[in-house]
């Protein structure tokens, strides 16, 4: 089964992988930390996911970091949806 990751919004176009995993880490241990950017300018998109070693610091992290400041910005945690929970796009 995979882990749960979390979702990060508002993130500044400055917050890095690594910067984004340090800030988790102040909570409990980070298997990984991925700022989602543009295929084409390789610009943040402004989110990103956090997946902790230990489910139990999912919750904890969403209670601690939502609506902290990292990077100058105040950013949202959230558990994130599994990707069959969004709706099919048609173009």
């Amino acid at each position: 089964m995979q882990k749960q990751n979390l979702f990060v919004g508002s993130l500044a176009y400055a917050t890095s992988d690594d910067s984004l995993k340090a800030f988790f880490e102040s909570v409990g241990p980070v298997a990984s930390a991925r700022v989602i950017t543009d295929r084409d300018s390789g610009r943040s998109k402004g989110f990103g996911f956090v997946e902790m070693e230990n489910e139990a610091d999912n919750q904890k992290a969403v209670d601690q970091l939502n609506g902290q400041e990292l990077d100058g910005r105040s950013i949202n945690v959230s558990l994130a949806r599994p990707k069959e929970d969004r709706p099919k796009r048609d173009f």
